[in-house]
């Protein structure tokens, strides 16, 4: 008896699960027939902030293509708390830790990389 109760309870759970998806498609569907490129922009935008929420690591490619900037937020995270440990009970405004050299050093590289790309971009327009 009790089993027979879980499959119907299991039952019920999948079609209400289907029928809940099948109403969202048909939402998203109508919503992209109205406006294509909005919509595919938003469905992407949603897919990438679900993935990165659980990652600790982020990298970004300069649009050169041969620089890879890779920021550690897993042990700035860690430092920032091992800082705030640190601190303890002090009071006043509690200073945020420098970033590493090693962070900071690619980071400079690329917003002087992106500062003479600027440069050539109104050099061109100005020609």
């Amino acid at each position: 008896f009790r089993l027979m109760q879980e499959a119907e309870a299991y039952r019920s759970m999948v079609t209400e699960n289907a029928t809940g998806n099948a109403a969202r498609f048909t939402q998203v569907m109508a919503e992209y027939q109205k406006a294509p490129g909005v919509t595919r922009d938003r469905m992407y935008l949603d897919t990438m902030q679900q993935i990165f929420t659980s990652a600790s690591k982020v990298m970004v490619d300069a649009k050169s293509g041969s620089n890879l900037l890779y920021l550690p937020l897993d042990k700035l995270i860690a430092q920032t708390a091992a800082n705030d440990a640190a601190i303890g009970a002090k009071s006043g405004p509690v200073q945020a830790a420098p970033l590493p050299a090693e962070v900071m050093q690619p980071l400079e590289q690329v917003r002087q990389r992106d500062n003479r790309s600027r440069e050539s971009s109104r050099d061109r327009e100005i020609r």
